[in-house]
Order: structure tokens, then sequence, then C-alpha cells
């Protein structure tokens, strides 16, 4: 797909866009095409927008957000105010012409394609275009994902399609093609903790902290500056290493992280499981009686029973990625003892820990050091192919306490 000419948007969509962080030129390259999506409206020329486009960038520097305000810049008649109710809506994800997709497995299934399409297919309710925002692109399989192609290609007039995926070369290559691509980086530590500061309200001291502990994940920076109990459980995991001391210490260790991650997991899925079940009963009308009760418990069964499957499968995603999290936040721990190893001139991550750091660094070497980063890429690699999680965490704590 050709390159899209950036423009400095307008003061109203830079206060719309000023949910994205550290994106200046993705901003002007979308500001200009939701500009030009109005003028395609209008019957004018719009060189600067397209019908499916791929958004792509590491995790946490804030892709789906910036697909949500490029998709209320497009409903919003202004091009993107934020303040009407076409802005409100899709940023608040209640916007009925705005689909947004979250797949749930490790895979987006044909059957789930299919769907996406028939959503696609379908004429705007009340706003300006049908916007289709599919996160984790990168699980479309060879079925799936030829299933989208004439969709992504040739789709209805008021159609846009927004993909989201960490890097282009994890997509289909059918779908990169068919679509035009746009970058984002990961923010810097002075950008995230500036906006928690000028978005959040943070002390300035705690956005700072927050900012370099989350690693340029803006939404690991909210968390850790609103949140003690996110603070504290890093804490835990930070002090793993000075804990692992022999064998029955590495395995209690990857049982305690795991405990953890599951119950962390369970804080974010519980509420919304118990809300869509509730959902669910109140749509094959609970509360019925007689043999009308009969019949909505026998109706409702085999939909609960899908429910059922689709939240086991959130609940194992969500368990793995909070274990990732806290791999993450160790890989930043042994990164800055291999900086203080190396005399390397970079600001530390977990600079609130240099004692230990020196500490961890004056009794260890640099091969070992790099030998503990590779076993935790292992371990993340491994969890992330499903690999049963306490079997990864007990081969990786033993990894890190003989030094790979």
């Amino acid at each position: 797909m050709s390159r899209v000419d950036h423009a400095t948007p307008t003061a109203e969509v830079t206060a719309l866009w000023d949910a994205v962080v550290g994106q200046p030129e993705l901003v002007a390259t979308l500001a200009h095409a939701a500009a030009d999506a109005g003028r395609i409206r209008r019957g004018e020329p719009g060189p600067a927008m397209t019908h499916a486009w791929l958004l792509t960038g590491p995790p946490g520097s804030g892709r789906s957000t910036a697909a949500r305000v490029f998709a209320a810049a497009l409903q919003c008649a202004e091009g993107g105010c934020g303040t009407c109710e076409a802005c409100r809506l899709t940023l608040a994800r209640e916007h009925p012409d705005v689909d947004q997709f979250t797949p749930e497995k490790l895979q987006i299934t044909a059957e789930e394609s299919l769907d996406l399409i028939r959503r696609a297919a379908m004429t705007p309710i009340m706003g300006r275009w049908n916007v289709l925002v599919v996160e984790d692109a990168d699980r479309l399989n060879d079925v799936s994902g030829n299933a989208l192609l004439k969709s992504l290609e040739e789709p209805s007039p008021r159609t846009v399609w927004i993909l989201c995926a960490p890097t282009a070369e994890d997509v289909l290559p059918t779908i990169v093609s068919r679509t035009r691509q746009v970058r984002l980086r990961t923010p810097g530590t002075r950008e995230v903790a500036e906006a928690l500061v000028r978005r959040e309200g943070v002390d300035p001291a705690l956005a700072a902290f927050a900012a370099r502990a989350a690693q340029g994940h803006i939404g690991r920076a909210r968390a850790l500056a609103a949140d003690e109990q996110v603070r504290l459980r890093r804490s835990e995991v930070l002090a793993i290493p000075g804990q692992l001391r022999d064998l029955p210490s590495c395995f209690v260790a990857a049982q305690n992280l795991l405990d953890a991650a599951t119950a962390d997991a369970a804080a974010i899925t519980d509420a919304l499981d118990a809300s869509e079940l509730a959902t669910l009963m109140r749509a094959y009308g609970e509360g019925a009686t007689g043999a009308m009760a009969a019949r909505v418990k026998r109706t409702a069964s085999a939909a609960t029973k899908e429910l059922e499957a689709r939240q086991k499968s959130r609940r194992t995603r969500t368990v793995r990625d909070q274990i990732d999290r806290a791999l993450l936040d160790l890989t930043g721990l042994y990164r800055d003892v291999l900086v203080l190893q190396t005399g390397a001139r970079v600001e530390l991550i977990n600079d609130e820990l240099r004692p230990t750091l020196g500490s961890m660094a004056a009794h260890g070497s640099v091969q070992a050091t790099m030998a503990r980063l590779a076993a935790l890429d292992h371990a993340r690699l491994e969890i992330a192919a499903s690999v049963a999680p306490l079997l990864a965490l007990e081969a990786l704590m033993v990894k890190l306490a003989r030094g790979g």
C-alpha cells in the first residue's frame, strides 16, 4: 500500500489523540486520514484514507487505544472533537457502529472470522462508518485469515477495518498486503510520566517510578501508579532471586508465582464472567415461572456451556499474561544487573533497588547474568506456546538459581 503523508492535526484532534502517548507521527497520519474520510463522504478525493489499516507496535505501545481513538475520529462529524456523542460513545466502547473484537483463544477461528465478515457487511446504524477493530490480528491462521481476504480487499462502501498486531511479520502476508500499515513505537519514560501527571493527576515522583518500572508499557504504568497492590506484587516478584537457595526453594518460588498470577487473573475475570452470565440469563428470560421456566432452562443450557468454555479460555490466557508480566519484571531486574556489570551508561529500570542490584552484580558474572536473561526469554516463549506454566516456571527458577 502507498505511504500516507503526515499532516499536523487540528487542536481538537490533538485533544482527542492526547490518549495516544508518544506517537506524534502516527497521530498526524491518522488525523489526516480521518479528515480525508470526511472528504470522501462529501464526494471529494481523500487519498490519506483507506478502508483497511494495520496498526503495529510492541506490547504496551498503545495499539488498542490508537485504534479506538481513530475509530472515534472517523465517527465524529468534526474529525475528532473528543466531546460529541459519537466520540464519547466510541471511547466508552458503546458506539453501535464500532465493533472491537479481542480474541480469547490462542488463534482466531474460522467461525469468528465469518462473524466478523457478517458484521463488516452491515450498514451503519447511527454513525458515519461501520468500523471493525480486530486486536491481536497475528492470531489469524491460514483458514481464518484467508476467510477475511475478500472483505478486507473489497469491503462495503462504508466499512473500515482496523487490525492490530505486534509487528507486520507476525501477520499473514496476504493480510498485510491488503492493509495500510502504521507503526507505533515504545513511548519514552519521560513521555509516559508526563502523560500520567497530565491525564491522571499522578504525583510526579510516583509517575516517574511507574513509567520507569513499566518499561514503556502505558497500561502497566497506569496500574503501578494507581494501585498499591500492583506495586507490592511487583516487589514480591523482584524479591524472587534472593529466595532461590536450593531446589525446594526453587519449586516454592515457582508455585508462589503461579498462585499470584492465578489470583490476579481471577480478580480481572471473575466480575466479567459474572456480568456476562447475568446478561445471558436475562436474554433467555431469567425469572420465568412454570412451563416457561423449564423451557428457558433447556434453551439456555447450550449457550451457557459455550459461554463457560470461552470464559475458561480467557482465564487461561489471562493467567499466562500475568505470568509473562512477572517474567518481564524479572528480565528488567537482570538487565539492570548487566548494566552495572558492563558499566553501560543507561538508566536503570529499578533504580530504587540500586544497592541490591550492585550486590547481585558484584557477586555474579556477565556470563551468568546473560544466561539468566536467556532462561527468562526461553520460559516466556514456552509459556506462550502452551507449555504447562508450573513446569516452565520450575525449570526457570532452577536456572536462575544456578546461573543459567
